[in-house]
């Protein structure tokens, strides 16, 4: 027979364990979108000044940056940036 201790304390570090867990794969899972995004940039990245990689490399990479471009594109969408819209009404290139 177990002690109401025993299985206080066995419940109290299961859920220890739990959220630890938890915290980890949260924190896993930011760093792969961050890395995501860092492949992204370093692939296009010939668009805000960075050395782009040699073009065959990159053709053979680009499938693997379809997922990240719909995300840049609808970032690049959602963004409220006034000089862009301010030039875009005037007609600035």
């Amino acid at each position: 027979m177990k002690s109401p201790v025993f299985s206080a304390l066995k419940g109290f570090f299961s859920a220890i364990s739990a959220s630890h867990r938890e915290r980890a794969v949260a924190l896993t899972a930011m760093e792969v979108e961050e890395l995501e995004n860092i492949f992204a940039l370093l692939m296009v990245g010939s668009f805000v000044g960075l050395p782009s990689p040699p073009t065959f490399i990159a053709m053979e990479l680009l499938p693997s940056l379809k997922n990240e471009l719909h995300v840049l594109g609808r970032r690049a969408e959602d963004s409220c940036d006034m000089l862009a819209e301010i030039c875009g009404m005037l007609g600035i290139d």
